[in-house]
Parts: C-alpha cells; structure tokens; sequence
C-alpha cells in the first residue's frame, strides 16, 4: 500500500513545487523570456568567438555578451535619446497653442465635407472625434514629457528586471547547452520530440525577433525619410513611432503616413500628399509585404496569414512581447500536431497536403508498408 501512494504523493509534490516556483519567477518572466531569445540570437555569434579564441566558455560568454550590449544598447539609447527630444518639442508646441489638432480636423472637414456624412450614418459624431484626438493628443503628449522628465528616476523593479535578463543571459551563453540537455532529460516527452520542439523554438525566436527588428528598422527609416524629404516635422519622432507600429503586420505604419496625408489634401499639398501616399504604399509597403514573409514566414514556416494573426494575437494579449510569442505558439502547435499525426496516426502532413492539392487519396502509411 505504502508503495503504491509513494510514486503518485511524488508527482502531486513534483506538480506542487513546480507551480509554486513558476509563481516565483512570474515577475521576471519577460527578463527570463528576452535572456532566453538574446542567447539564441547571439549564438551564431558565440560559435565565431568560438573558432577565434577557443572554447573558453566564461571569456567566450563574457565576449559574447559585450558585444550584444554594445549592438543592441548604444543604437537604442541614442535613438531614445532623439526620440525625447522630439518629444518635448512636440509638447512644447502643443501646449503653446503652436499645433492644433482640432484645427487640422475642421480643415479636413471642410476639404472633405463627405467624411463626416459617412461618419453620421454610422452614428458618429464627428466633432466628438474632434474633441477626443485633441484630449487624447494633449494627454499624450504630457503623459510622454513626464516620463521623459522623470526618466532620472527609474523605477527599481526596471533596474532589477534588466540586470536580472543580464545576468541570465551570460548563464545562457554559458551553460545554454547544458541547460537544454538537462531539460530534455528531465521532460517525459521522448528526447527526439523534445529536440525537435527546442530545435523549433530556437528557429521561431530567432527569425522572429531578427525578422520584425528588421523590418521596423526599414520601414522606421523609410517613414523619417519621406517625412524629412518633404518637410514634416518631426521626421524622427515620427519614424520611431513607424517603427513600433510596424510590428503591427500589414497596417502598421500606414497608421502614421496615411493620415497626415489626407491632412496634407486638405490643406492643397495635393503633391506632397500623393508623393507621400506613393512611397507609404509602394515602399514602405513593399519592405513589409517582401521582407517580413521573406525574414519571419520563411524561416518559420508559417504561412502569412497565420503569421499576421498569431502577431496581432500575441500584442493583444501579451504587449509588445507578443510579437515574438504568438508566432512562437503558432509554430508549436503546428510542430506538435505534426508529431501527434506522423507518430499516432501514423500519417505525413506533407503527404496529405500534397494529395489534397492533386486530388489524390491517402493511405496510412501502415497500409503503404503493407
């Protein structure tokens, strides 16, 4: 009897630690996830330092890690820091009266006096419109210049978290492998499966986050540059806002360029407008349309619907985090019903595919060994 309590009291335990110590570790689990997809990212990386100086793995990690901060953090912090400095003057300009969001709006209006009938058979009341962007665009931008101004005074949960995803970090380019090793062994999954679903995991952080970084930074650029080239202020802010918006597949920047745009119309820039409407959807459009399937789809293996519906998920439910995590679940669950169907049911997915397109039937494979 005794025995026969011992092996389940066991894993009820194993469950029990296990829950609580995921309960630990909630605070810190975006410095955990990042550690994890910078040691990934850096691997390639690492392996050179490798084949340079030897396999010295403190010196190699240390290295390693120097680097990533040097790649990584100086871009950052001189782009952050031209990002509040355009800013503070856009605030500046508000509250002096210098801008005027509601004026911008009755301009439209009255250059295109269609929008707001289209508005009211909807039932919205266009000059709530006017009024809530104005609010919002004032509270914006105080919200921002306060940040900025308290920026002195960082927070101590941030300086945690961020040496917290430091100090992992150099652990994971250390021990990375020895780590997954010791995980694999641990997980009663079957090693090969394991393997294979860690194998995934590398693939989809690793295109995921080089892929949308990429794509951010081209169409953040392109965005300042037109803004720049036809004189719009803030080509900087502006750009850096493109950028984060691009994570947002297929609509992100059009969100900025589109409207000033039709601002551009209202107020007879017909040229600067249709320039701008050109660059934003032939250009700009094109590096998110060909780069991301090409950085993220391909290298994934999702296909592009499912990569722009498991990104809008993820940001919807995780913030910026999860434009790395919804593609991430994505490719693990294609990967682990890909497992399910070849080793239980005992047919290839590709095959199944493959047939469907050419009209064929399919066999189980059993039967084909038959």
């Amino acid at each position: 009897m005794r025995k026969r309590l011992e092996q389940p009291s066991f894993i009820f335990l194993l469950l029990v630690v296990s829950l609580l110590f995921i309960m630990l570790m909630r605070p810190f689990w975006g410095a955990i996830f990042w550690a994890c997809a910078i040691a990934i990212i850096f691997n390639p990386m690492q392996k050179g330092i490798i084949r340079k100086i030897g396999n010295k793995p403190n010196r190699v990690a240390l290295l390693t890690l120097l680097l990533c901060l040097v790649i990584v953090i100086l871009p950052i912090m001189m782009i952050s820091a031209s990002f509040i400095q355009e800013g503070l003057s856009l605030y500046q300009r508000l509250d002096k009266g210098e801008i005027n969001p509601s004026q911008w709006l009755e301009q439209i209006r009255n250059a295109f006096p269609f929008i707001p009938e289209i508005l009211d058979r909807f039932g919205i009341d266009f000059s709530k419109i006017r009024e809530t962007i104005s609010e919002s665009a004032m509270s914006g931008s105080k919200f921002m210049a306060e940040k900025v101004l308290g920026a002195g005074q960082i927070t101590f949960s941030f300086v945690i978290s961020a040496a917290m995803m430091i100090y992992l970090t150099f652990f994971l380019l250390r021990d990375g492998k020895q780590i997954t090793e010791l995980i694999i062994k641990a997980l009663p999954l079957g090693d090969e499966r394991e393997r294979k679903l860690f194998t995934k995991f590398a693939e989809v952080v690793r295109a995921t986050v080089k892929g949308n970084i990429v794509v951010a930074i081209v169409q953040g650029s392109l965005g300042g540059f037109i803004f720049w080239a036809l004189s719009i202020p803030g080509p900087l802010l502006w750009g850096v806002v493109m950028a984060f918006l691009s994570l947002l597949p297929a609509v992100g920047a059009s969100l900025v360029w589109l409207p000033v745009a039709i601002y551009l119309y209202a107020t007879g820039e017909a040229l600067s407008a249709t320039i701008l409407i050109a660059f934003g959807a032939i250009v700009i459009g094109l590096a998110d349309n060909v780069l991301r399937p090409l950085l993220v789809g391909r290298e994934t293996k999702l296909p592009d619907y499912l990569v722009l519906f498991s990104t809008l998920g993820g940001i919807s439910l995780m913030g910026i985090n999860g434009f790395v995590i919804g593609p991430l679940v994505a490719a693990l669950f294609l990967a682990v019903w890909d497992i399910f169907m070849r080793e239980f049911n005992n047919q290839d997915p590709e095959r199944i595919i493959e047939a469907e397109q050419g009209g064929l039937e399919i066999e189980d494979e059993d039967e084909d060994k038959k």
